[in-house]
């Protein structure tokens, strides 16, 4: 009899036995998907969290980069401001330079000019006085050539002669000497005879004249 209670009884513990590893095994599977469900949880809350804050940040990065937007078009707009100012300065500074140049040019030979001048009006004197008392044969011819020769080389220099009688006295370009009732009522204000000629010289004024004003 105890020989053959002893197989069932083998039997019955590796039944026993395989039921409690079948329970452990699926203890073990069962804490192993509890543990992947939670580091999962986990990893959703992490990704969550980051996007989260990826949104939350997105507008303050647009932000950002639109005020660095601006900032460099305010930048080049004074940039660009300056570079026109200076531009413009540069270039009057030119125009001015190259006019200035050109009338240092132009009145290289104002002495040298101006001292020829009173040497002229002795010439127009004389010649004027001798038409005015009829004798013209008085000067010589010569005389009359090398005061016409004169004139010329004058006025190839620039030189020429302000019209003065007759024209609207200006007190900023003739300087009058005397004032005398005006013979006719249209004279008034006038100039109505030259004691000295003006002359121009390329425009400028580089003797004013000297007259008599009507009133």
């Amino acid at each position: 009899m105890d020989k053959k209670e002893t197989p069932v009884n083998e039997q019955e513990n590796e039944a026993v036995v395989d039921q409690t590893s079948t329970e452990e095994t699926t203890e073990q599977t069962s804490t192993a998907d509890n543990q992947a469900e939670e580091v999962t949880a986990e990893e959703v809350e992490e990704v969550v969290a980051e996007e989260t804050t990826e949104e939350a940040e997105a507008p303050k990065a647009k932000g950002k980069k639109l005020s660095e937007v601006e900032q460099l078009k305010k930048d080049l707009g004074e940039m660009k401001d300056k570079y026109l100012r200076i531009f413009a300065e540069f270039d009057n500074y030119r125009k001015r330079t190259i006019k200035e140049r050109q009338d240092i040019i132009k009145l290289a030979a104002k002495d040298s000019l101006s001292a020829l001048l009173p040497a002229v009006d002795d010439f127009d004197r004389a010649i004027k006085m001798s038409k005015e008392n009829e004798n013209e044969a008085d000067v010589p011819e010569g005389i009359i050539l090398i005061y016409n020769k004169l004139y010329k080389a004058l006025e190839q220099q620039g030189v020429k002669v302000m019209e003065t009688t007759g024209v609207d006295f200006d007190p900023e370009l003739h300087e009058a000497l005397t004032k005398i009732p005006a013979p006719t009522e249209d004279l008034k204000g006038k100039i109505i005879d030259t004691i000295e000629k003006g002359y121009y010289l390329n425009d400028t004024i580089i003797r004013y004249p000297k007259v008599v004003v009507g009133e």
